[in-house]
């Protein structure tokens, strides 16, 4: 008879899961296209093809939903990195661009705006990309092979993750993947020359 409870339970959890991750892409996507204002609980229990209710099921508040909405895409893409060692320095580089340069950014840049303004949102969001800003550090540190024990390293490395933001940003009004091209080949021959040199003793 237990048996039986243990499998009528499976499916429905595996149905809840479903239905958060369906909740949370369509938060990422709702956010990405309408800003902080145009989404709605509501609005995106409706992309998802759930009731409202179900979504507060899941996600008893707004906040709830779009910090964890972002949160898992940052953790998707957190692991497309982990994908890549091995690679050379110009594709991680490019990946690392990519990552401000997708969909995620673009929420996210909306979480921080709506954060700037809502009292309740600003610590949660501040907490989360600090987390996922320590993150993306250790794991560029690791994919370019980079020693920080060296001086100038360190900085290097968080210059070119800031140096995608500002490309992201760009990339948020107008096209500018030709443009983008060329900083990160530029980018990459200069990471290339910091991280080799071997200083003079």
């Amino acid at each position: 008879m237990g048996g039986v409870t243990t499998a009528a339970k499976e499916p429905k959890q595996d149905r809840s899961r479903a239905t958060r991750q369906r909740l949370l892409e369509a938060a990422v996507a709702c956010l990405a296209e309408r800003g902080w204002a145009g989404s709605t609980v509501t609005v995106v229990a409706e992309r998802a093809g759930v009731s409202r209710g179900a979504a507060q099921h899941h996600f008893p508040t707004r906040e709830d939903l779009f910090t964890a909405a972002v949160e898992y895409v940052a953790e998707e893409r957190s692991q497309a990195l982990r994908a890549l060692p091995g690679q050379d320095r110009a594709t991680v580089v490019a990946a690392l661009v990519g990552l401000y340069t997708g969909p995620l950014f673009r929420a996210a840049l909306h979480l921080w705006v709506a954060a700037s303004d809502e009292e309740q949102l600003r610590p949660r969001v501040t907490e989360l990309e600090a987390r996922v800003g320590r993150e993306t550090h250790r794991m560029a540190v690791a994919l370019l092979g980079a020693d920080e024990s060296r001086p100038g390293v360190r900085e290097t490395v968080q210059g070119l993750l800031d140096m995608a933001r500002g490309l992201g940003l760009a990339n948020l009004l107008t096209d500018d993947s030709a443009r983008r091209e060329r900083v990160v080949a530029q980018w990459t021959a200069l990471l290339e020359a910091a991280l080799d040199h071997i200083p003079s003793s």
